[in-house]
């Protein structure tokens, strides 16, 4: 059994010898030349402002969970939407079916967004 992986850690094993060597090697032979300008901080082409350890508001956080998760719902959306062709071919209502499902899946986000609006999670302050 433990005979038919040995060609994929053989692989594996090349490959990081050969990122690890790689990189050693520009190491090595590349230009290093430093200097006081190269190893400033660059904020696009402005000069940084506070320091990176600053803390950021749990907003923040929150708008970005709220557009994963409608992200996620465009992601589960685009495959019934490209099928939903299909279900209209079979009859026997299972498009019917697949259009409430998708509607029960599309009422539950809008009642989650709803819920985040009233809650404030979109305002900025």
């Amino acid at each position: 059994m433990i005979v038919e992986f040995v060609p994929l850690f053989l692989m594996i094993l090349l490959a990081l010898g050969l990122a690890l060597t790689l990189l050693k090697v520009a190491e090595y032979f590349g230009p290093h030349q430093p200097n006081a300008i190269k190893e400033s901080p660059y904020e696009s082409g402005q000069d940084p402002v506070g320091t990176a350890r600053d803390r950021y508001s749990v907003k923040f956080y929150l708008v970005a969970m709220i557009f994963i998760v409608f992200d996620v719902e465009l992601v589960f959306l685009y495959p019934w939407a490209v099928s939903y062709r299909t279900f209209l071919a079979a009859g026997g209502g299972a498009a019917l079916v697949s259009l409430g499902v998708i509607g029960v899946f599309i009422a539950i986000l809008v009642v989650g967004l709803i819920y985040d609006i009233k809650k404030g999670g979109l305002d900025w302050d």
